[in-house]
């Protein structure tokens, strides 16, 4: 069982919190998987987690292209997209927040903790995602989303975060934040690795069947089984007992 002992060390002084959103603060991963199998299944192929987590944390047109092409399945990118979008539409309002998730999140808040949404989500399936969550995404400062004109690559490029960590900076009248003064929270292991690139410390919470594929990955300071095992003191933030 991961635990927060398997880092001894204890980490920079930790003022701003940028969090995944998709397999992280919401379901919405296994619905991603019960959909792509479902239109997987119409072509006669299986989708398997050695693809999905190939495709993790991917904007929607690179996963596309990949998801066919490693597939198999008779259809282009923008078929499967389309098809997608259908069951997404159905879907994507019943999603739910993740366990852990309301009690840190609140508790971030509380403290006068800064803390973003940096997803690689577009913007319109946000709002999808969101539209019955708004007493969890009220909460956050900044919400930025992967079709977001500022980013100009991809994870595992760091530069979502950067975005994420600019706008926090913006938002509370701050000339700049240190990027070791960021903390990430991330399910997928491109994720992981964005946020290594940007300097920041990471939180890796991976869902059951991609920890299994990834048993040891280098650079998150820490990996979590479920949010409701993090401890904020570890990483110098206020404690839950304070509030």
């Amino acid at each position: 069982m991961s635990s927060q002992q398997q880092h001894q060390q204890r980490q920079s002084q930790i003022t701003h919190c940028i969090f995944d959103m998709d397999g992280l603060l919401i379901n919405t991963e296994t619905l991603y998987t019960e959909i792509t199998s479902e239109i997987l299944g119409r072509y006669g192929k299986k989708y398997h987690f050695e693809l999905k987590a190939k495709l993790m944390g991917l904007r929607e047109k690179e996963s596309a292209q990949i998801l066919v092409a490693e597939s198999g399945a008779d259809m282009t990118p923008e078929e499967y997209l389309h098809e997608r979008h259908l069951l997404q539409l159905e879907r994507f309002p019943h999603c739910v927040p993740l366990p852990g998730v309301m009690r840190l999140i609140k508790h971030l808040k509380e403290a006068k903790v800064p803390i973003a949404v940096a997803t690689s989500s577009y913007r319109k399936n946000f709002e999808l995602k969101s539209m019955n969550n708004q007493d969890l995404f009220s909460l956050f400062d900044v919400i930025v989303c992967g079709d977001d004109p500022a980013i100009k690559h991809g994870k595992p490029n760091p530069d979502i975060f950067y975005v994420a960590r600019d706008r926090l900076a913006q938002h509370f009248g701050q000339d700049s934040i240190l990027n070791e003064s960021c903390l990430v929270f991330e399910d997928s292991p491109i994720g992981v690795q964005a946020g290594v690139n940007a300097s920041m410390s990471v939180v890796w919470v991976p869902d059951e069947n991609i920890g299994r594929l990834y048993p040891t990955l280098d650079g998150p300071a820490l990996r979590l089984e479920s949010l409701e095992q993090f401890d904020p003191a570890f990483f110098g933030l206020p404690p839950f007992a304070m509030l």
